[in-house]
């Protein structure tokens, strides 16, 4: 019985490593898948406007309309210089300028809300397109 007892509590304890450091092995895969999408939609983007001399209205003109983030969410796309209903909402960073002077393009990350500055504590785990492409990341990070 006594044997049983510490068969229990050894793998009870190599559970309580193993699954925290699973987990973020996990998120830390998401991420990174993120942020390859995010770098391969930026740069069929480019190539539209290269082609089309402007940026794409939607994420379905460059073949990505239907693409989910790693959280089974749709990537986010914002023209901003696009002639839609309303002013576009650009992203910005912590002195409130826009991270982007062409278009924003992000994932909402693991929670699946965001706002439009990165210093709000929805927007922390989003991955996100800034500097025009210059950084690919967790809004944290930026």
């Amino acid at each position: 019985m006594v044997e049983l007892l510490i068969v229990v509590a050894i793998i009870g304890t190599l559970s309580t490593i193993v699954i925290p450091s699973f987990t973020d092995q996990l998120q830390g895969d998401r991420n990174r898948q993120a942020m390859a999408d995010i770098a391969v939609i930026d740069v069929l983007i480019r190539n539209y406007i290269v082609d089309y001399h402007q940026p794409p209205d939607n994420l379905s003109q460059v073949g990505m309309g239907g693409k989910l983030d790693p959280w089974g969410r749709p990537y986010q796309y914002l023209n901003v210089f696009s002639d839609g209903p309303g002013p576009p909402h650009p992203r910005k960073d912590h002195f409130l300028v826009p991270l982007n002077s062409d278009y924003d393009l992000y994932s909402s990350g693991p929670d699946g809300v965001s706002k439009s500055p990165l210093t709000a504590h929805q927007s922390r785990d989003d991955i996100v397109r800034a500097n025009n492409g210059g950084f690919i990341g967790i809004a944290a990070e930026y």
